[in-house]
């Protein structure tokens, strides 16, 4: 940063109570008063120099009082005081952090060369022109203070010809960059004598008011010089330096204080959204979507959290898990703020469907990078021991069928909450496991299923039954329509009849001559499906049926007996069959 001395005299002004007074064997004949301070000077010192103090006493009404009131001068009575001290000879440093307030309180007494030469206003534009628009940080710092009088500042030009200044180096080749920077990406000094990198310049521009960098992104953006990622860049290193970071902490309780930080991040977020450019890839997906949770939390405008969803879930694709979690600033107890994902997770889809028809290759590979992405994000925020079954059921059943290939994802994400959560209810459990396709497992998932202890008894056998399935019929055949009959009969007899039909309370059930009143028996759906049956294939009998489930209850055996636990649960307790034809199956 540069400096400019003016005089050579030492200080002599000196305070005594509220009155700043000046050693001289010549006694004061000027008095200035400026609020609460009153300043004793003498009008051979600063008449000669000071057009509007001329003009005061001459104006005066009794000359020999000569007390003026400068209450309105800019800057208050520390810029005067410089003001003051040039006049008597007094040595002052000027540089770009009291320039403003200097040049204009110079200004305000209009010490311009009508009264004198080499007078201040002269000094302080040289000063200008030579060292602070020639620089890049003084430029910098000076807009910085500009914030302090704005209406000053606007009127004399210094924000123009600053903005201007920084506007132009900004726009310069980095090989032709030769003044320093503030640069303290993680790295860059092992590599700084390498090359200058193309956003040098996003971290110092980051330290001043929302309008002024907002006046300068605006007028980069228009000359076309700089592609949209750097901007982007600009406008993200803008909101980590001045909007909270929601990443780690839950938000504060309100206060004023706090609300009016909240009312200026609001207004630098909003600023910022409209800022962004238009090319997609401009941003990463990561500010979006941390643009997104801060907009919920500072309460933005509805059109700027719309805007926000509607332009983060054009990238979702592009999203890592990190990218996803947030701390949840609702009154949930739940840690992770699952309902922004799942808002916009459905902007996504919405946008996807429009696009592209489902059949388009492209438009698969990016809903299934998306489900991936999801699946893995659930695997997450399933550990957190208050978060609801149905938040997670809802996330997970956002997704298209086609979206999911493979369910073995969603599997291990439904298992490591069945594990955090053991006090699940039963109908919960059914519930969760019912986003499952069995036949969408792999062999190696569906090993680990029959195992598995936490599941419901129907999620097992549907697995046992396709796994029979799918070892009995060569990889190459398709099932005929008499045997798709069956299939989709036997599995819904077997595991999901509870579900889909209404049960019938029956006191006198007897198993095994063994009564067992008040329990719900299951009306046949051979009875039910008797007419379709028969019309697609006349061959299918009672006989073939109870085949099939010999060979689901042969193969448990099989599993039991090699696993060598005698403590391994029985997947089908009981299956008699009735006089109607059908199978009825107990859960434990």
């Amino acid at each position: 940063m540069k400096f400019m001395k003016l005089g050579t005299r030492q200080d002599t002004f000196y305070t005594e109570e509220a009155t700043r007074s000046v050693s001289s064997d010549i006694p004061s004949d000027l008095i200035i008063q400026i609020n609460n301070i009153k300043y004793l000077l003498h009008k051979f010192s600063l008449l000669p120099k000071c057009g509007l103090l001329q003009r005061l006493c001459i104006n005066s009404g009794d000359p020999s009082n000569g007390q003026i009131e400068l209450h309105d001068i800019p800057g208050g009575k520390e810029s005067f005081e410089l003001c003051a001290k040039f006049c008597y000879g007094i040595t002052i440093n000027l540089s770009a952090q009291n320039f403003v307030p200097a040049f204009c309180a110079a200004k305000f007494l209009r010490m311009t060369e009508s009264n004198e030469k080499g007078n201040l206003v002269l000094k302080l534009e040289a000063f200008f022109n030579s060292c602070i628009l020639e620089g890049w940080k003084d430029s910098i710092v000076t807009l910085q203070t500009t914030g302090k009088l704005p209406e000053w500042s606007e009127n004399l030009g210094v924000i123009r010809r600053c903005t201007d200044s920084v506007v132009e180096k900004i726009l310069t080749h980095p090989s032709k960059v030769t003044w320093s920077y503030t640069y303290t990406r993680p790295g860059y000094a092992e590599k700084r004598h390498l090359s200058v990198p193309k956003d040098w310049w996003t971290e110092d521009i980051s330290s001043i008011d929302i309008d002024l960098f907002r006046c300068i992104i605006t007028t980069v953006r228009s000359t076309n010089m700089l592609p949209p990622q750097l901007i982007g860049e600009a406008l993200h290193v803008y909101a980590c330096r001045w909007l909270p970071d929601t990443s780690k902490s839950k938000a504060p309780e309100s206060s004023e204080s706090q609300n009016d930080a909240a009312v200026k991040h609001r207004r630098v977020l909003e600023t910022i959204v409209s800022m962004i450019p238009t090319d997609r890839m401009s941003v990463s997906i990561g500010f979006w979507l941390r643009l997104v949770n801060e907009a919920y939390l500072l309460r933005v405008s509805p059109s700027t959290k719309a805007e926000l969803i509607r332009r983060s879930s054009w990238q979702l694709e592009e999203a890592t898990i990190s990218d996803l979690v947030f701390p949840s600033h609702s009154s949930d107890q739940h840690f992770y703020d699952i309902d922004l994902v799942e808002t916009v997770l459905e902007s996504f889809l919405v946008q996807w469907r429009r696009q592209a028809p489902p059949e388009d290759s492209e438009s698969i590979r990016s809903i299934r990078k998306v489900a991936k992405l999801i699946d893995s994000y659930l695997q997450v925020v399933v550990r957190d021991v208050n978060m609801p079954a149905l938040k997670v059921v809802h996330l997970a059943e956002s997704l298209p069928e086609i979206a999911r290939p493979k369910h073995d994802e969603i599997y291990k994400a439904i298992n490591i909450y069945l594990k955090e959560h053991p006090n699940l209810s039963k109908a919960e459990k059914k519930r969760l496991c019912r986003i499952l396709d069995c036949q969408k497992l792999s062999p190696e998932v569906c090993a680990h299923v029959v195992r598995n202890e936490r599941l419901p008894l129907r999620t097992v056998v549907q697995v046992l039954f396709y796994e029979q399935e799918r070892g009995t019929r060569p990889t190459n055949q398709k099932l005929q329509p008499s045997e798709n009959t069956f299939v989709g009969q036997h599995l819904r007899s077997i595991t999901g009849a509870e579900d889909h039909i209404k049960p019938k309370w029956d006191p006198d059930v007897r198993s095994n001559g063994i009564e067992n009143r008040g329990k719900a028996t299951m009306p046949s759906i051979a009875q039910k499906d008797h007419h379709n049956m028969m019309k697609s294939d006349e061959r299918m009998s009672q006989e073939s049926e109870r085949k099939a489930v010999k060979k689901v209850e042969g193969k448990e055996i099989k599993e039991e007996g090699g696993s060598g636990s005698t403590s391994k649960q029985k997947m089908i307790e009981k299956k008699t069959k009735s006089d109607h034809g059908h199978y009825k199956v107990r859960d434990r």
